[in-house]
């Protein structure tokens, strides 16, 4: 993650954010008159760009991803929970890129065969699963909406593109960036993966992390499971505190893992 600090101090790379961000906002604001939970959430086909950015541009595209959201935002009406909005989008178009480093085996990240597909929806997975613990758990703390809610839609949303648009967007960029030696890695040689321990280790983590606040929220939220430990004020909807308590350890845990990568 020290990538998401020192870009800034490459012209290239942030430029290179400056045209994530354009590209994610200019997709995002047309559809936000199609919703699919009002108020909550809309058809995004631009889930699609940070997902294919994120291969490219690297640290570059995480940062694109969460400004592009917020300029989105602005467009829908500004809530507080768009504050974790910024992070969620900012993991999403961070993960991907940090997960194909370790599993990509140096290949592209444009499906070629099973395995290759197997590898990027993994990758893609691990993104939208953590944007969608981040928005679910921050709007359920400010009791705006449940984990649930959104813990599930934006997963869904988020796969969606990328999987049938994301693919086809990358087999007509990734070749032509790469060949102009636009990549992050040629950008920015100085970003060095740590060792693959780490890596792998931060992986491990990761999905720990976010799986277990994905299961968590849901039952919480739901009401399908109540911690007999937690006193009964903290079982009560709208489930704010026994998500802070029990959902915010396995956040921090997810975090820790993209840490190690």
């Amino acid at each position: 993650m020290n990538g998401l600090r020192l870009m800034w101090r490459n012209t290239r790379m942030v430029v290179l954010c400056a045209i994530s961000a354009a590209l994610y906002a200019a997709v995002l604001v047309p559809f936000k008159v199609v919703p699919l939970i009002p108020g909550v959430t809309e058809l995004r086909p631009a889930n699609a760009i940070p997902v294919v950015c994120s291969f490219l541009f690297g640290p570059a595209a995480a940062w694109g991803s969460a400004i592009g959201n917020m300029i989105g935002d602005f467009f829908g009406g500004a809530s507080p929970g768009d504050i974790f909005g910024f992070f969620a989008n900012l993991v999403y178009g961070l993960v991907p890129f940090k997960v194909w480093e370790t599993i990509g085996g140096g290949e592209s990240p444009v499906p070629r065969s099973p395995l290759g597909l197997a590898k990027y929806v993994f990758a893609c997975l691990l993104a939208s699963v953590l944007c969608a613990d981040l928005v679910g758990w921050g709007d359920n703390l400010l009791a705006i909406r449940p984990f649930a809610m959104l813990g599930n839609v934006i997963i869904l949303n988020n796969m969606a593109s990328a999987m049938v648009l994301s693919p086809f967007i990358l087999a007509a960029v990734y070749p032509r960036v790469r060949k102009g030696r636009m990549l992050y890695q040629d950008v920015m040689p100085e970003l060095t993966p740590p060792p693959a321990a780490l890596r792998v280790a931060g992986i491990a983590l990761l999905m720990i992390g976010e799986g277990g606040a994905w299961a968590l929220g849901n039952l919480l939220s739901t009401g399908y499971w109540v911690p007999a430990f937690l006193p009964a004020w903290m079982n009560a909807a709208p489930h704010d505190k026994s998500i802070a308590i029990l959902v915010s350890p396995l956040i921090l845990l997810a975090f820790a893992g993209l840490a190690l990568m």
